[in-house]
């Protein structure tokens, strides 16, 4: 909690006024911390990318910093991989059926981490609508893994995520990073290639894996002009 009213405004390009605004109305996710309101980074990223704000990139820097070069999204999915026709009638047994797709190092115990995302869509859903979810560990450094993956995946059939918007979810990219920063990272570039009508359309379709990596790698080439 080491983000301040002041910072968080600096942050996400709105006055400290809009910032208290949003602790009233509970919009925001904040803390009460000795009569003063603080946030967490990854949760205020996430707050912000659902709610497809554009984000300063002081948001993405660590204090310790990170030697390790920053991931490309499309290397991340390309390492990840996408997936069609995956099955579930509920949030979990999805959750469940993608953990199973994941390309995740041989030591990773799937069963916790399919507990993991199950718990992080319990204290908030990551479904930041038009029926698309974004499911990730909360702390992304308890798996040990030892590089970033976006995977991709698509339903057989629409499922309820709890999203703000109330529609179903039939598009689920899932996070998995070595570090925080990294994690960060490829959510904030979520956020913006998501953005990109083109992208969607895509995603819509949906389109083949080609497809989808060559209308991906536009948006990412847009989003960093």
């Amino acid at each position: 909690m080491n983000v301040s009213v002041k910072d968080a405004a600096k942050l996400l390009s709105v006055s400290e006024k809009t910032i208290y605004r949003w602790i009233k109305q509970e919009l925001v996710p904040a803390y009460k911390v000795h009569e003063s309101y603080r946030f967490n980074r990854a949760e205020l990223l996430e707050w912000a990318t659902s709610r497809r704000m554009g984000i300063s990139p002081e948001l993405l820097a660590e204090p310790e910093g990170d030697a390790l070069p920053l991931p490309h999204l499309s290397e991340a999915i390309e390492a990840g991989g996408i997936f069609y026709r995956l099955e579930g009638k509920s949030r979990d047994e999805v959750l469940a059926d993608v953990v199973e797709h994941l390309r995740l190092p041989d030591e990773v115990d799937r069963d916790y981490l399919c507990r993991v995302l199950i718990a992080r869509e319990k204290l908030a859903s990551t479904g930041i609508g038009e029926g698309i979810a974004l499911p990730h560990p909360r702390n992304p450094s308890l798996l040990h893994v030892t590089r970033p993956t976006v995977t991709l995946c698509f339903l057989e059939q629409p499922v309820d995520f709890y999203a703000l918007d109330g529609i179903p979810v039939q598009v689920l990219f899932t996070l998995i990073a070595p570090t925080l920063r990294a994690h960060l990272h490829l959510l904030s570039l979520l956020g913006f290639v998501l953005r990109d009508r083109n992208f969607r359309k895509t995603l819509a379709e949906p389109g083949s894996r080609e497809e989808i990596g060559a209308a991906l790698r536009r948006a990412e080439d847009r989003c960093q002009k």
